[in-house]
């Protein structure tokens, strides 16, 4: 399925909560016909789960690692979020740097 731009039009704002971290799978059941919402529905489900995979890694690094490297992650995590955001906004279907190009949802 190609995305049209009714569709992008339509489906904006439960794409923009695809990269909330707990409210990543609503997309799915809102709108889940659209090819839009389901991009970045996978988006955000790999933001998701790399902020919580790192976090978790984080957590375990002795304390000076992890008090330097913790506000870099955070930072990262938070332009993901951006760019996914902007994507969104802009009716784009772009990957993210770097984790956007693997596919948990099809």
């Amino acid at each position: 399925m190609k995305e049209t731009n009714k569709d992008i039009q339509d489906n904006k704002l439960v794409s923009i909560v695809a990269y909330l971290p707990i409210l990543f799978l609503i997309p799915l059941f809102v709108a889940k016909e659209s090819p839009f919402a389901r991009f970045h529905t996978n988006q955000g489900v790999l933001v998701t789960i790399v902020w919580a995979a790192g976090y978790l890694l984080l957590a375990i690094l002795p304390g000076l690692i992890s008090g330097l490297l913790t506000p870099l992650f955070g930072i990262l995590m938070l332009v993901l979020f951006i760019l996914g955001v902007v994507n969104v906004s802009n009716g784009q279907m772009k990957p993210l740097p770097v984790i956007g190009e693997t596919q948990i949802i099809k």
